[in-house]
């Protein structure tokens, strides 16, 4: 499987990217990926409580896309550029 390139992942909507870049981080149980991305989005008071930490009892993946499901469609917000970048560079390094 080739890795796509940095153009042809630029062209995808932002949504795709999410939707790619949370599949791998769920196969990859990258509790972390999730953490770092909610950081970044608009009324993500909730997780800014939770540890996100790796190796720590608490989040687990699961608990990260059902999070992410409860803050759906309140939009990016002027972080969409920065999110973009995360899930680039997700996807082109995992």
């Amino acid at each position: 499987m080739t890795t796509p390139s940095f153009a042809e992942l630029d062209a995808l909507p932002t949504e795709e990217l999410r939707e790619r870049a949370f599949t791998r981080a769920r196969e990859r149980r990258d509790v972390g990926f999730f953490w770092s991305v909610f950081k970044h989005l608009p009324d993500a008071d909730e997780a800014a409580q939770l540890d996100g930490a790796p190796n720590s009892i608490g989040p687990t993946v699961e608990e990260a896309v059902a999070l992410w499901r409860e803050l759906e469609g309140h939009g990016y917000g002027d972080n969409e550029p920065l999110l973009r970048a995360a899930f680039i560079d997700y996807l082109q390094k995992h």
